[in-house]
């Protein structure tokens, strides 16, 4: 068998995010995971600098960028649907676990070995998964913020419900991001430097 792993995350690309809303700009699931990194990751570095944790900022960063690459294959679920009852999301995350298992077996037994652990969650992981979380919602709360920007009230009740999930997810590293460097998602470019 060709080994068609990288070809198909190259794919990211084409996997366009939010399709239930009206977008003033388009935002695919590579553009979402390479900023779920960096948020991830400055996650991780909070955490280690201002709460004393111990966390690994670059293994929370590669998490983040596989994290929603079962997508290739699956789409992108709105997450009215994905979270709709028990039932539907129990059924996903299933879903999701037999497109990642897809995915790991277009790469060579021994190299697929050393990816499995960023698509799916060990246990010595589990608060940077719960980062990598967090950081998802930190991008969709900043999509949300430029979409308004835009002008387009389309997101404005989503990014209400982003905020609120965020502060309901009581990670203490998210709080600050929120706190601290969202606000600057708001500003133009002229107000940023």
């Amino acid at each position: 068998m060709s080994n068609h792993f990288y070809a198909m995350m190259s794919r990211m690309k084409y996997i366009e995010r939010w399709a239930l809303m009206r977008n003033s700009s388009p935002e695919n699931i590579s553009e979402h995971s390479l900023e779920v990194a960096m948020i991830a990751q400055a996650l991780a570095i909070i955490g280690n600098v201002r709460f004393g944790k111990n966390y690994n900022p670059e293994r929370c960063a590669v998490i983040a960028l596989y994290h929603d690459c079962s997508e290739i294959i699956t789409g992108d679920m709105p997450t009215p649907v994905k979270y709709y009852n028990k039932d539907i999301k129990h059924i996903y995350h299933e879903i999701e676990d037999n497109a990642n298992e897809s995915l790991l077996s277009m790469l060579p037994d021994d190299i697929a070995k050393e990816y499995r652990q960023y698509f799916f969650k060990q246990e010595d992981d589990a608060e940077l998964w719960k980062l990598v979380k967090a950081a998802d919602k930190l991008s969709a709360l900043v999509k949300c913020i430029e979409e308004e920007n835009f002008g387009n009230r389309e997101f404005s009740s989503a990014k209400e419900a982003t905020r609120s999930a965020i502060r309901e997810m009581n990670v203490p590293e998210a709080d600050e991001f929120l706190r601290e460097f969202v606000p600057s998602y708001s500003l133009t470019l002229d107000n940023l430097r």
